[in-house]
């Protein structure tokens, strides 16, 4: 099976059209969310799922442009993480100019280990990503997930004026403190 990159800018846009891919490795949250997207009636959102990248190459010419790329990581699986590190390199980097964003899930759980989280910060600061933290036990956490990822869709796709998905990015990108390195005393 061949394995294609995934290109921001090779299609045209659709009118009133935004379109999300969210790759998550355990494929828990992403179904949810998903439907709490297309829930948006302002713009049409088309919802794309995958486990992780590089998309298979048959279905190229009917994909649509994708207009944001969300990681959902959970933060209870290592396994998680790695596969959205991994998947990064099948991106255009083109998508790293505000069209990718990551999601993390389950951080305030006691048993995830702060290096994990720090990790996770490391890598979206380096890309120059948000990072976005998300509640997906609850129906309102789905929401207001949901809602987040649409603010940032919408620019995305070019349908909010007068402002450019590479501005919002230098908005809302994550920043290391200096200290991250140091430890923690907890």
């Amino acid at each position: 099976m061949r394995m294609s990159l995934l290109k921001p800018f090779s299609k045209l846009p659709g009118l009133n059209t935004a379109n999300i891919l969210l790759v998550e490795f355990e494929e828990l949250f992403q179904q949810s969310l998903a439907d709490a997207l297309v829930e948006e009636t302002a713009v049409t959102v088309n919802v794309r799922l995958a486990k992780n990248l590089p998309l298979p190459k048959e279905n190229e010419e009917v994909r649509p442009r994708i207009d944001l790329v969300v990681f959902i990581i959970n933060m209870t699986s290592e396994l998680s993480f790695q596969s959205a590190e991994a998947s990064l390199k099948y991106l255009d980097s083109g998508f790293f100019l505000g069209k990718v964003c990551f999601m993390v899930t389950n951080a305030r759980n006691a048993s995830v280990p702060t290096q994990r989280l720090d990790s996770v910060r490391k890598l979206a600061a380096s890309l120059h990503c948000s990072l976005l933290f998300a509640e997906d036990q609850t129906p309102e956490g789905v929401t207001n997930a949901a809602e987040r990822l649409l603010t940032i869709l919408k620019v995305s796709a070019g349908l909010v004026p007068m402002t450019t998905a590479l501005y919002l990015s230098n908005l809302t990108r994550c920043t290391v403190p200096p200290d991250i390195d140091q430890p923690t005393f907890d």
